[in-house]
């Protein structure tokens, strides 16, 4: 569940949105857009990541003033004092996740299936484009009440470990990613048998007996997908079968665990290429 909060903020032109989502607690999205907002010196209790989406923000950053253009990452670790004002002409909008410092070292621990040290990113401006645009997918998708809970928690551990493998001090090594095929089979006839339902990717890497993004990491490596990515192929084929049957789209889409019908409709003409309601008419046309 996505718990939404509007504010019209204060200036002209000055908007936010900050959502919560139930599936990843502890975890804040901030979407906004800033024309005339100035934010004095403050610090924050957690952590603050995010990337610019349009404009730039300067602001004032361990002793010095930086500015982060579009397509940069920004971040904040926590109780650094810092500022916030645009660094260009109307302003600036961004995505931002805010998180604690528990939560960052819970995920850690996830990532690298070990207990991690307290990382600290190392900049308060990236320039990483691959990273950048993983967090505004990450973000949009999260943010999303019609995002299966497997693929949000798949994007989170992803960025998660880019960003502290990537851009925190004295960074912890990850493991080879083997082929393990005795628990990635487990995890393939689980999800056969529980496709319709909504899953976690802790519930799958406790079938495989792996931390959570190592089993991530080696279902990819075997399967060629990411655990959501197979999940979806096997709803899309599942609800062929349910079609071929003669039952109603709708009910199909309730059937194999899609949100709804428009859902089922779009993840199907994207792993078939055609649509549940092509598929209908070349059977009755037949």
């Amino acid at each position: 569940m996505v718990k939404r909060q509007h504010n019209r903020a204060e200036g002209a032109g000055d908007d936010a949105t900050i959502c919560s989502v139930s599936d990843l607690p502890g975890l804040q999205l901030l979407r906004a857009s800033f024309r005339t907002r100035t934010f004095p010196r403050h610090s924050h209790e957690g952590y603050g990541v995010g990337v610019i989406e349009q404009g730039a923000l300067g602001f004032y950053y361990r002793g010095e003033n930086v500015v982060a253009p579009v397509g940069w990452i920004n971040t904040v670790n926590p109780d650094e004092v810092h500022t916030g004002q645009a660094a260009a002409e109307g302003g600036w909008s961004y995505r931002m996740f805010y998180f604690s410092a528990d939560l960052l070292q819970q995920m850690g621990e996830e990532v690298f299936g070990r207990p991690v040290s307290l990382p600290f990113f190392t900049a308060g401006v990236i320039e990483d484009p691959d990273l950048a645009g993983l967090i505004r997918q990450a973000h949009s998708q999260i943010s999303d009440p019609r995002t299966a809970r497997l693929e949000k928690e798949t994007l989170w551990l992803t960025m998660v470990f880019r960003l502290i493998a990537r851009h925190t001090y004295d960074p912890p090594t990850l493991g080879r990613a083997g082929r393990e095929e005795a628990s990635i089979r487990r995890v393939i006839d689980f999800l056969d048998a529980h496709f319709a339902q909504d899953l976690s990717v802790g519930a799958l890497a406790a079938v495989a007996c792996l931390s959570p993004y190592h089993f991530i990491r080696v279902f990819a490596r075997q399967t060629g997908l990411t655990p959501h990515a197979w999940l979806m192929q096997l709803r899309a084929r599942k609800a062929k079968a349910l079609l071929d049957q003669g039952l109603a789209i709708a009910d199909v889409a309730a059937q194999t665990g899609f949100s709804d019908q428009s859902h089922l409709t779009k993840t199907f003409k994207r792993i078939l290429g055609y649509t549940p309601g092509q598929l209908r008419n070349s059977v009755q046309d037949a």
